[in-house]
């Protein structure tokens, strides 16, 4: 116990004189980093003061030269400023001296308007004293002076304008003839077609004429039944071996026709036998037509028409006009039309359709009240043909005005195809009527002494009254009369005027 105290004790005494050793040490550390600590603080100090002193006069140096360059901009400042009022200063003064001649000027110009004025006076003096010189000297007012210049005037307007119209008149002309006769006659040379001459009877040869009494029949019967039946006049005269059949309605006489030769081929002529050929014949004559109308628009490449158009266009085979049969003229004009299309790179198509279709009321005229152009464009709208086609019929003879090409190339193929020789022919009557018309409007002009249709109509020659038309007049008054007769007067081709004006001198001897 008593050894165990003395470690005990031992143990205290060391653990006191280590913690008396420790203390001191650290005292001796503290110590020794406060002198460090002083240390650094005053070497910082004097670093930031060595630095505050080179940063001011940094500061001090800039001043400096921005006060410099300041005072070196304000010094530029003021010498600009300088040269700017010198010469503003040279501009008022320039300015000033501008005013002053201007001021000059302008007491100059003033005095050379008066003199001006009092020349102008004494010009109007002078120009009224030889205007009455003149109206004493002419013996013309100023009026009538006036009017005979600018009567003047006029004639040498008119000359001018005369000459004007000649020379763009025949230079149009020259140019448009050579276009369409190129087109024209490209087409009429590839379009080949003969023209026959049809009449309002038919003429059905007979074997013998002991089978005229037998058509006659007792008391006549036969020939009245078959009259009765086919709405035809039967002629039985003394022309040997045959009967004429008179009927204005194609149709009508092609059935009544067939009946007579099938009667004639049976032999067996009744008035019973008679009606059974009749409707034999008239239904192989519409089966004719029907075939016919076919072959016409497959001959001329157009498609799709109705079937009631197909059957008009068949009947057509039988219709002439002018003497010219009208399915051949329809297809002819469908071919021309299609060629000068083709030329001029319009629709070929359409041009045909409208040349096949463009008479189609030709084959209802003799049936229905009405023009054929009327009855043509009535059909077409109601069998709803193109208005293109519609509108080519209706103006294909002028009767409206032609607002589309097609309705142009049907206009021209249907001039064309009846302009061939031998194509059409006019009765005495009709031909005089429009000689006689061509004269008529010719005549009606004021300025017109005599006028005379030449050449068949062709032409005509026009005397004018001399004190009435000029020379240079001659060439206005000719496209006037040229204008009414296009507007007037319905006539094949085409028609020259000739307007003659005659200077006479008479004298007399004594």
């Amino acid at each position: 116990m008593a050894l165990v105290g003395c470690f005990i004790a031992a143990l205290g005494i060391g653990i006191g004189v280590g913690i008396i050793i420790r203390k001191k040490v650290a005292e001796s550390a503290i110590g020794s980093a406060q002198q460090e600590a002083a240390r650094i603080v005053s070497e910082a100090v004097t670093k930031a003061e060595s630095k505050k002193k080179e940063a001011i006069l940094e500061a001090k140096d800039e001043i400096h030269k921005s006060r410099s360059e300041l005072e070196k901009e304000i010094r530029e400042r003021r010498s600009e400023i300088q040269r700017q009022e010198r010469r503003l200063v040279q501009k008022e003064e320039s300015l000033d001296k501008k005013m002053d001649n201007l001021e000059k000027k302008e007491e100059t110009l003033s005095e050379k308007l008066k003199d001006a004025e009092k020349l102008n006076e004494e010009a109007e003096k002078i120009k009224k004293g030889q205007i009455e010189i003149l109206e004493k000297l002419s013996g013309f007012t100023k009026e009538q002076a006036k009017d005979y210049l600018i009567q003047m005037l006029e004639d040498d307007l008119n000359h001018e304008k005369a000459v004007k119209v000649m020379e763009y008149a025949q230079k149009t002309k020259d140019e448009a003839e050579d276009a369409a006769r190129e087109i024209i006659t490209a087409a009429i040379q590839r379009c080949a077609a003969d023209h026959s001459a049809d009449a309002t009877v038919s003429v059905v040869p007979l074997p013998n004429d002991e089978l005229k009494g037998r058509i006659i029949g007792r008391e006549g019967r036969n020939v009245r039944a078959l009259e009765t039946i086919t709405g035809v006049d039967l002629i039985i005269d003394d022309t040997p071996e045959a009967i004429t059949i008179s009927c204005f309605e194609p149709v009508r006489r092609e059935i009544a026709r067939l009946t007579l030769e099938k009667l004639i081929s049976d032999g067996r002529i009744h008035p019973t036998r008679i009606e059974e050929l009749y409707e034999k014949a008239k239904r192989e004559v519409e089966h004719t037509i029907k075939q016919t109308g076919e072959r016409a628009a497959i001959d001329a490449g157009v498609n799709g028409i109705h079937p009631e158009l197909i059957k008009l266009l068949g009947k057509l085979k039988y219709r002439t006009s002018y003497g010219q049969n009208i399915l051949n003229h329809s297809l002819e004009v469908s071919y021309i039309a299609g060629l000068m299309a083709a030329e001029l790179g319009a629709d070929v198509k359409l041009a045909k359709r409208a040349g096949l279709l463009h008479d189609i009321g030709k084959a209802l005229d003799h049936e229905i009240e009405g023009t054929h152009i009327a009855l043509g464009v009535e059909y077409a709208k109601k069998y709803k043909e193109n208005d293109q086609v519609v509108h080519a019929i209706q103006a294909h003879h002028g009767d409206v005005e032609a607002k589309t090409i097609v309705a142009v190339l049907v206009q021209a193929a249907d001039a064309i195809s009846a302009a061939r020789p031998g194509a059409r022919r006019e009765n005495l009557q009709n031909y005089i009527k429009r000689l006689e018309k061509l004269e008529e409007i010719t005549s009606s002009f004021p300025c017109v002494d005599k006028s005379f249709a030449i050449q068949a109509g062709r032409e005509v020659r026009i005397m004018v009254k001399p004190e009435a038309v000029s020379d240079d007049k001659m060439v206005l008054v000719a496209r006037d009369i040229v204008k009414k007769i296009e507007e007037e007067l319905e006539y094949p081709g085409q028609i020259k005027v000739n307007v003659i004006r005659e200077n006479r001198v008479v004298d007399v001897a004594k």
